[in-house]
């Protein structure tokens, strides 16, 4: 960021479309999760599958569920937000899409979080790991040939 932009923000464009993606996905993830629940049950296969897809769903709808912060946060409130959470003068914002953040940038140089909630990036991390280590475990039981 150049020093004459210093209240740069997320790219408005990019925001919609990440949240349209986002949304359509978690739509598209849970009903996947549904049948594929549907189908362990009646095959009696294996859960490990549908709980992939559900920590998938997790992880997207979490970030997502940030994405829409930062969507129903108009310009006046960003300011606002960023003035209670330094308690003093605002020289700049600090965006960025990963992690998701918006920084709020002080006149001594500290970057304070006052849009996303603290607890987002962290979960979107662990539910991120679980749907990896759920989704590695599924490839290495298809891969041992039990169906079961």
């Amino acid at each position: 960021m150049s020093g004459d932009e210093p209240y740069t923000e997320h790219v408005g464009a990019i925001l919609v479309l990440l949240i349209l993606a986002g949304l359509l996905t978690v739509v598209w993830l849970t009903v996947r999760v549904i049948t594929g629940l549907v189908r362990s049950r009646r095959n009696g296969a294996t859960l490990l599958g549908p709980a992939a897809v559900l920590a998938w769903d997790a992880a997207v709808g979490m970030y997502t569920w940030g994405l829409l912060h930062l969507l129903f946060f108009d310009d006046h409130a960003q300011a606002q937000a960023c003035e209670k959470a330094v308690e003093g003068k605002v020289t700049g914002y600090e965006p960025t899409f990963v992690p998701l953040h918006f920084g709020c940038r002080t006149g001594d140089g500290r970057v304070v979080e006052a849009v996303i909630p603290s607890y987002l990036n962290p979960a979107t991390v662990l539910l991120g790991i679980c749907a990896l280590v759920l989704t590695w475990l599924v490839i290495a039981h298809h891969k041992k040939g039990t169906h079961t």
